[in-house]
């Protein structure tokens, strides 16, 4: 390293520009244990004071993907583009679990290397906990194997994929720096970049559920995004989405989990969820090749969802990573569920006119669904089910939703909260749309 990692944090805290070498230096410090954990912290602390320019964000992503294993598709002759999508973190979102088999449907391959819930948004890895036997960090020759069979892979970044981000990635989720900009666009791209991705599309949300709740923020968040991943030779979209209500009717891991899979065999299906899931399929089809133009697209991912093929990759993904072999056919006998089940009642009957997504987020992690420390373990069965939208009528015989808890105690304070986070009125209007603006990357399209 070229200088100690107390002066290149101190560089950064008095606002310098740090060097491609220092923060080459940073990274593998993270990445080998000789940056200390307070130092960890101190450099988050201060990236989020100062920022990064876009080149500092950039030399980061590089060298965040360079600390460890990249993985190398070339060998394995799958036939097909290696295509992800990722989401910033929101409330109810289980697109990926939907996504990721969709997308193997229709001739792709994805390797999707997820996180854990940071601060009040859910993770993909949490979702995932809650299937029994599940291995969400197999070795990379058990990856490739299960996305050459499966057609995808659902996963958490083992110990040698981008280690100098597990550690700047936990330190982030309980020192209040995971809603960084430069933080946030080098944590995705490093693990992306390592995955060895031919095209990713980006779910950016903005609204009260979101890590980045202002548009502004979200906006400058995408093209970040975009511009950092081009930079990288990755074709990379962004789309931004409505994050102001919660993206499904489900939140908490494994009522996430059910109704992603309600929703693949088709006995359940939220149209903002499903618009969502299909804009960003639609764009990764387009931009990995496997479809002309958006309107063939479209039809795939129809395609794909009414046959059952969507189904089958991902009961396929999950019976290859160790997980039930009759989860899609029997979900209830797999996943936990909570003993205390309460359904909450309005304070008054009328329409739903908003709902604080961040509020409902911060109660799923207060019921023990979420971390409020790094080493807090997940309750992957608590959460809240059946969970109003705005413009939904409301009253005593339609509640605003069901709390999943282990005490009657956490019940009642968790009905307690969304009582306080939904709004209820005489009239409400309608919800806007869930896809708001779409970010093109350099040589794979214009914003549009």
């Amino acid at each position: 390293m070229s200088a100690p990692p107390a002066e290149v944090i101190r560089r950064k805290r008095d606002g310098a520009a740090l060097t491609d070498e220092e923060l080459a230096g940073l990274a593998a410090g993270f990445a080998d244990g000789t940056v200390s954990e307070a130092q960890v912290a101190a450099f988050a602390m201060a990236v989020y004071f100062r920022g990064m320019t876009r080149a500092e964000c950039a030399s980061l992503t590089r060298a965040m993907t360079r600390s460890g294993t990249m993985l190398d598709w070339s060998e394995a002759d799958l036939g097909g583009p290696i295509l992800d999508k990722h989401s910033t973190g929101g409330i109810g979102d289980t697109v990926s679990l939907i996504l990721a088999p969709l997308i193997a449907a229709c001739g792709g391959f994805v390797p999707m290397i997820s996180g854990r819930g940071l601060g009040h948004t859910g993770g993909t890895l949490d979702k995932l906990s809650s299937i029994p036997g599940y291995d969400l960090t197999p070795p990379a020759s058990a990856l490739r194997a299960v996305v050459k069979s499966a057609g995808c892979a659902i996963v958490g970044p083992t110990a040698d994929l981008a280690p100098a981000d597990r550690r700047l990635y936990a330190v982030r989720d309980v020192t209040a720096t995971h809603d960084s900009l430069p933080l946030i666009t080098a944590s995705i791209l490093s693990k992306k970049l390592a995955a060895g991705l031919d095209a990713l599309v980006m779910d950016v949300k903005l609204g009260s559920g979101a890590l980045l709740p202002s548009p502004d923020d979200a906006l400058e968040l995408a093209e970040s995004l975009v511009a950092v991943g081009g930079a990288a030779g990755l074709p990379i979209v962004a789309l931004l989405t409505d994050m102001t209500q919660p993206l499904g009717h489900e939140v908490g891991n494994a009522l996430e989990v059910c109704e992603a899979i309600d929703f693949l065999t088709g006995r359940r299906r939220d149209g903002r969820l499903g618009a969502v899931t299909t804009a960003l399929a639609v764009e990764l089809l387009v931009l990995g090749g496997l479809a002309n133009d958006a309107a063939a697209a479209a039809v795939a991912v129809e395609r794909a969802l009414d046959s059952g093929a969507a189904t089958e990759r991902f009961a396929r993904m999950v019976a290859t990573l160790g997980g039930p072999s009759d989860l899609v056919d029997r979900p209830d006998r797999h996943l936990p569920s909570a003993p205390v089940q309460h359904p909450v009642t309005p304070a008054r009957s009328g329409t739903v006119a908003a709902i604080d997504a961040r509020a409902v987020g911060l109660s799923i992690v207060r019921l023990g669904g979420g971390r409020r420390r790094a080493e807090d373990a997940i309750d992957t069965a608590v959460g809240m089910s059946g969970i109003v939208g705005v413009g939904d009528r409301v009253d005593a015989h339609r509640p605003l939703a069901v709390v999943h808890a282990r005490t009657d105690e956490d019940a009642e304070a968790g009905a307690a909260a969304l009582r306080r986070a939904v709004t209820v009125g005489d009239e409400a209007a309608g919800p806007g749309p869930p896809v708001l603006r779409r970010i093109g990357s350099a040589g794979g399209g214009g914003d549009g």
